[in-house]
């Protein structure tokens, strides 16, 4: 397979090892209490920045830009063929068949899994089953939806596929959806979707996947002619593969969105109105009312285009080559905790996500270090994942509920929680050595001790750095 991406002037072919050089934003100065430092980012599961070449695409069609859709004019006719060749794209990417299934762009995977679960319209009878592992987007909505129910852990945070089967045949004909994440944001499992979509589909039950996290960095295939394991239903995110605007996509039976009313209404959804009926227009534009992301959806065009020429094997190893080299500095320090799998000989099963904590420093307190004293961006807390973060530290139901009450009463400086390092295909080795470097001197307490912590944020900061963000940045 290919390493190398075109430029946007398609002159140069570029290895995934000039990647650094190409990130928009690479060689950013950040403050900090040593001096101006080198950023370095490793909180790539939150959201992603993007390329040059990606850059350059969205330059090129800024000078084409109009709204898409019924505008005689010819920069909104090649704004529109921009906008549906990137949903061909999208399909073609997941492999998805768009005479069985429709690819409707929303503004994240957020949106995407509210708008199916109105569109399921389901009953409290109905049973959604969802796990503890999931992203509160893939929970919170299913909760209006229908009864949720929740598929135990298995002591590593993996998935228990028992509590699975056995919540799948006391429920049987009552799960209507299984809605699971293909991947951790937390511990960067990769869940078996063939097996979860197979059993789920022996009950007569659909499946969900959230895909934000997996998509950017595994091929899928939603197996559209495949009845038994088929995806049902698929979203993901185009902030987090390298697209910014934050486009989402929700993949799925045309079927479903066929029938009944859209969640959101307004224009481009409609055939005609009167003043007594609404007539709604035909798919992908019933389920995207108003003015699309049209900037987001070219950008994520150009985005699968870079995938594609990199390569999956390309990908797959870069990352898994990072993330085996982090695992094995940091298990060189007794005082780290990981949380998931540790074992550096598996990283190419799974993703370039490490949740860990340092001693008995708070995690607040050790992100806020590696920031204002290494440079050094990372997420610290529990990720949108209360419940998985909970049971992976074990926190009991005596400690939630007091946990709960301080949370209630805005204190949340005892709030549980890790620090996230989350790989990029422009992430090195180098900035790993760092980050590591860092995480020795917070184990020797080689720190300022002049952090303060904002109870109600349970967030630290340092009085003797203060940012001017006007210096760096003017709207």
């Amino acid at each position: 397979m290919t390493d190398t991406i075109v430029t946007q002037q398609g002159k140069n072919h570029i290895s995934i090892k000039d990647l650094p050089d190409l990130l928009i934003g690479a060689d950013t100065m950040v403050p900090t209490l040593h001096g101006q430092q080198r950023y370095i980012n490793f909180d790539n599961a939150a959201s992603t920045p993007t390329f040059a070449p990606i850059a350059e695409s969205v330059m090129s069609f800024l000078r084409w830009y109009s709204n898409v859709h019924r505008g005689t004019g010819f920069k909104s006719q090649l704004a529109s063929w921009a906008y549906e060749r990137s949903r061909d794209m999208v399909a073609e990417f997941i492999k998805a068949d768009l005479k069985k299934q429709v690819v409707i762009f929303t503004k994240n995977s957020t949106e995407a899994i509210n708008k199916l679960s109105h569109r399921l319209g389901l009953t409290k009878n109905d049973i959604v089953l969802t796990t503890l592992m999931e992203h509160h987007s893939n929970e919170l909505p299913w909760r209006r939806a229908g009864t949720v129910r929740h598929v135990g852990l298995n002591p590593d945070g993996t998935i228990s596929r028992e509590d699975f089967l056995n919540k799948l045949k006391t429920y049987e004909s009552r799960v209507k959806i299984v809605a699971i994440t293909g991947a951790s944001n937390v511990t960067g499992y990769i869940n078996d979707i063939d097996f979860f979509a197979c059993e789920a589909h022996r009950v007569g039950a659909r499946i969900l996947v959230d895909g934000a996290q997996l998509i950017p960095h595994r091929p899928v295939d939603m197996k559209p002619d495949d009845p038994e394991c088929c995806i049902d239903y698929l979203v993901f995110s185009g902030h987090k593969m390298y697209a910014p605007f934050g486009v989402g996509v929700l993949v799925g039976d045309r079927r479903t969105f066929e029938y009944g009313d859209p969640q959101e209404v307004g224009g481009g959804v409609v055939d005609i109105v009167t003043l007594e009926d609404a007539y709604w227009t035909d798919l992908p534009e019933k389920e995207e009312a108003g003015t699309p992301d049209i900037i987001g959806v070219v950008a994520l065009g150009k985005a699968i285009r870079m995938f594609e020429t990199l390569g999956w094997e390309t990908i797959i190893n870069h990352e898994a080559e990072l993330t085996a080299y982090a695992l094995r500095k940091l298990r060189e320090m007794p005082e780290v905790t990981i949380y998931g799998d540790t074992n550096p000989d598996n990283a190419k099963n799974r993703l370039g996500v490490i949740s860990l904590n340092i001693g008995d420093v708070p995690h607040a307190l050790a992100a806020a270090i590696l920031s204002i004293e290494g440079g050094i961006g990372v997420r610290s807390g529990c990720f949108c994942a209360h419940t998985y973060v909970k049971e992976l530290l074990q926190v009991d139901e005596k400690e939630s509920k007091i946990l709960e009450e301080q949370i209630l009463a805005r204190d949340r400086s005892n709030i549980p929680g890790t620090i996230r390092m989350s790989f990029g295909l422009y992430n090195t080795t180098d900035e790993i050595d760092r980050f590591i470097a860092m995480v020795r001197k917070i184990i020797a307490g080689d720190y300022d001790r002049g952090y303060v912590l904002n109870k109600e944020k349970g967030e630290y900061s340092n009085p003797k750095l203060t940012f001017h963000f006007e210096e760096y940045f003017e709207l």
